[in-house]
C-alpha cells in the first residue's frame, strides 16, 4: 500500500511540476508581447459607423391608437364568456352535481357532470341559428373594419 501511495504523490509532483513550467512558459510569452494596438483604420471605420447609426430615422412606433379597440374587444369577448359560464354553467354543473346524487350509484355515471337531455335538443333549434348569423355578422364587421383601416393607410 505503501508503494501505491508513492506513486500517487509522485504523480501529484509531477503534474504540480508541469503545470509550474506551463505557467512560466506563459508568462514569458506573455511579458514578451508589444501592447495591441488597433490597425489604423480601425477607429475611423468604428467613428463612421457610430455616425451613420445617428443618422438612421427612428424607427416605426407601435400604432396603439389601432390596435387599442382590438384589445378592448377581446378583453370584452372574454368577459362576457366568463360571465356566460358562470350564468348557464355553474348552475348546471350543481344540477349534475345533485342528479348524480340522487341517482343509485352506477361508476360510470360518476364522471358525468351534465345529465342528458335528449328532449331539450328540439325546443329550440332557431336559437342556435340566431347566434350562428350573429357569429357571422361580428365576421363580416370585423373584416369590413379592418378594409376599412388598411385603405386609410394605403392612401395616407
Amino acid at each position: 500500500m505503501s508503494r501505491k501511495k508513492q506513486q500517487d504523490e509522485a504523480k501529484g509532483t509531477n503534474q504540480m511540476l508541469e503545470s509550474d513550467a506551463k505557467a512560466s512558459c506563459l508568462d514569458a510569452v506573455l511579458a514578451s508581447e508589444e501592447a495591441l494596438v488597433p490597425s489604423s483604420g480601425f477607429l475611423a471605420s468604428v467613428m463612421e459607423r457610430v455616425e451613420d447609426e445617428t443618422r438612421m430615422p427612428e424607427p416605426i412606433p407601435f400604432p396603439w391608437k389601432r390596435a387599442l379597440p382590438g384589445f378592448v374587444l377581446a378583453a370584452a369577448a372574454g368577459g362576457w364568456g366568463a360571465v356566460e359560464f358562470v350564468r348557464l354553467g355553474v348552475p348546471a354543473i350543481k344540477a349534475g352535481v345533485q342528479a348524480e346524487l340522487a341517482a343509485p350509484a352506477v361508476p360510470l355515471r360518476a364522471f358525468r357532470l351534465l345529465p342528458f337531455h335528449g328532449a331539450a335538443l328540439g325546443s329550440a333549434p332557431m336559437e342556435q341559428a340566431g347566434w350562428v348569423a350573429m357569429a357571422l355578422g361580428v365576421s363580416l364587421a370585423s373584416w369590413l373594419l379592418a378594409r376599412l383601416l388598411v385603405g386609410r393607410s394605403h392612401s395616407v
